[in-house]
C-alpha cells in the first residue's frame, strides 16, 4: 500500500514537472516569437521606405538569431546588400557581395521549397560577373557559375541578362583559347532555344490579354500587372537576340560554318535537328551560296518536311531568281506551321527577306501576316516604317507629298511602340507653316508608288 501511495506521488511530481517544462517552453517561445516578429516588423518598413541603413542592423540581427523565421529575411535582405554594395568600396565592398553570395545560399538552405535554384544561382554568377575585378573571379569560375545554374534547374533561369552574360563570357573564354569554337556554337544553340521558348511563352500570354482588351474586356489589375511583365520580357528577350547574334559575331562567318558543317555533314545527315540548326545558322549568316547549303536543306526537307525546311528552299529559289518557285514555298512554309507564334516567325523571315530585296510591296503583306498570326510582336511596323521613311522621294509629285510620306511612317511607328522614332519621322513631315501655304488642313490626301494609302493633313 505504502509503495503504491509513493509510487503515485512519484508520478505526480513528474508530470508536474513537465507541466512547468512545458508551459515554461512555451512561455520562452512566445517570448521569442514576438521578439523576431517585432524585428522582422522594424527592418521590414525600413526596407519598404528604403531605408536601408537603419533596415541594416535589426535585420542582421534576425538573421542570425533565427533564419528559417521568415522569408521576408532574404527578400529584403538582398536590397539591403544590394545598397551596401553600391554605396560602399574596396575592401567593405568585396565583404558586402560575400555576404549577399552567402545570403542566397542560405535562401536555399532555409527555403528550398520556396526558391527557384535557377534564378538565384544565375544571380549569384551576375553578380561574380558585375564585380569581378573586385572579387578577382575568373570567367572560367564565371562561366561554370552560370552552367551550374542553366545545368541545375534551366526552367527558372530566365533572366535576360544572364543568358547574355553567360554566353558572352564563353566567347571570351573561346577568344583566349580555352574552348573549341563548336563548344561556343552548341551554347548558342541551347540559348537562343531558349529564348525562343520564353519569348513564346510571354508571346502567348500576352496575345491572349490584347484579344481580351480588343474584345472590350477590361483587365484586372493583376492582368495589367502581367500584361507588362509580358511586354518588359519580351522587349529585353528581343534586344538580347540582337547582342548574342553580335557578340557571336565573326565566329559564326561562312569561312568558320562551311568547313565545319562539311566535316560532320556524313555523320549528322540522318539527324534533322542538326541539319535544322546547321541550315538555320547558315541561312542567318547569308552562306546560301555555297552548295552546302542545298545539300543541308535537301536532306532536312527529305527526312523531316517542315515549315522550316520548306522556309529554306524558298530561300534557295529566290538564289536562282525563281521567284515564283520561292513564293511558293515560303506559302507552303506558311501552311505547313499550325503554331501562330512559329507561324508569325516565318512570315516576319519572309517579309525581312523581301525587305531586303527592296521588294517593299510584298514584304508589308507578310509583315501585316504576321501581325495577323501575332498580335503581341508589334515590331513589323518598325519595319514598314522603315520601308515608307525611305521611299518617301520617290512616292510623290512634289516636296509636300514626298514628306507626306512621313506622316505615315510616324503612324506606324508609334503603333510599334516607338514614340522617339515617330517624333523624328514628325519632324521630317510638312511643318504648320508649310500646311497653312497648302491650305490642306484636315484633308485626306493619297500616297502614290507601292505605299498605295492615304494619310489625313494634320489640323492647325
Amino acid at each position: 500500500m505504502t509503495n503504491d501511495f509513493n509510487l503515485n506521488i512519484m508520478k505526480t511530481k513528474i508530470t508536474l514537472l513537465i507541466a512547468v517544462l512545458f508551459l515554461s517552453y512555451n512561455y520562452v517561445a512566445a517570448q521569442a516569437n514576438e521578439e523576431d516578429l517585432n524585428t522582422l516588423s522594424i527592418f521590414s518598413e525600413y526596407a519598404k521606405a528604403k531605408n536601408y541603413d537603419a533596415a541594416y542592423k535589426p535585420w542582421m540581427e534576425l538573421r542570425q538569431r533565427n533564419p528559417k523565421f521568415n522569408r521576408a529575411i532574404f527578400t529584403y535582405g538582398e536590397r539591403i546588400l544590394k545598397d551596401k554594395i553600391k554605396k560602399s568600396s574596396g575592401a567593405e565592398k568585396v565583404g558586402f557581395i560575400n555576404d549577399l553570395l552567402k545570403l542566397w545560399d542560405e535562401r536555399m538552405q532555409y527555403f528550398a521549397s520556396k526558391t527557384k535554384t535557377g534564378d538565384v544561382l544565375s544571380k549569384k554568377a551576375q553578380l561574380m560577373y558585375d564585380n569581378k575585378s573586385e572579387l578577382g573571379a575568373s570567367d572560367r569560375s564565371i562561366y561554370d557559375a552560370f552552367d551550374k545554374a542553366y545545368t541545375t534547374d534551366e526552367k527558372t533561369f530566365t533572366n535576360p541578362k544572364a543568358l547574355y552574360t553567360y554566353f558572352s563570357v564563353l566567347v571570351d573564354l573561346h577568344n583566349a583559347g580555352a574552348v573549341p569554337v563548336q563548344d561556343v556554337f552548341n551554347k548558342y544553340d541551347d540559348i537562343t532555344d531558349k529564348i525562343e521558348r520564353e519569348t513564346n511563352n510571354y508571346s502567348k500570354v500576352l496575345s491572349g490579354l490584347l484579344a481580351k482588351e480588343t474584345d472590350g474586356t477590361a483587365l484586372s489589375s493583376k492582368e495589367k500587372k502581367i500584361k507588362k511583365s509580358a511586354e518588359s520580357f519580351l522587349n529585353a528577350y528581343d534586344k538580347i537576340s540582337g547582342s548574342i547574334d553580335s557578340k557571336l559575331g565573326i565566329l559564326a562567318n561562312c569561312e568558320n560554318l562551311i568547313p565545319l558543317y562539311n566535316k560532320d555533314f556524313d555523320e549528322m545527315k540522318n539527324d534533322a535537328q542538326w541539319l535544322q540548326k546547321a541550315a538555320g545558322r547558315m541561312s542567318a549568316k547569308d552562306c546560301t551560296s555555297d552548295p552546302l547549303f542545298f545539300k543541308l536543306v535537301n536532306a532536312y526537307h527529305n527526312l523531316s518536311p517542315s515549315a522550316n525546311s520548306a522556309y529554306y528552299l524558298g530561300l534557295l529559289k529566290d538564289k536562282d531568281g525563281d521567284s515564283n518557285g520561292a513564293i511558293t514555298y515560303y506559302n507552303q512554309a506558311i501552311e505547313l506551321e499550325t503554331d501562330n507564334i512559329e507561324k508569325a516567325k516565318i512570315l516576319r523571315k519572309i517579309a525581312s527577306k523581301f525587305r531586303k530585296s527592296g521588294k517593299y510591296g510584298q514584304a508589308r503583306s507578310y509583315y501585316m501576316k504576321a501581325l495577323d498570326a501575332d498580335p503581341s510582336n508589334v515590331r513589323p511596323y518598325l519595319a514598314i516604317a522603315q520601308m515608307y521613311a525611305s521611299s518617301a522621294n520617290n512616292c510623290g509629285t512634289d516636296n509636300f507629298s514626298k514628306r507626306a510620306v512621313f506622316w505615315l511612317a510616324a503612324q506606324m511607328a508609334r503603333k510599334g511602340g516607338s514614340s522617339s522614332t515617330a517624333a523624328n519621322y514628325m519632324a521630317k513631315a510638312p511643318q504648320k507653316s508649310e500646311i497653312f501655304s497648302k491650305g490642306n488642313a484636315g484633308e485626306r490626301i493619297n500616297i502614290g508608288c507601292w505605299i498605295g494609302r492615304s494619310v489625313t493633313v494634320p489640323s492647325l
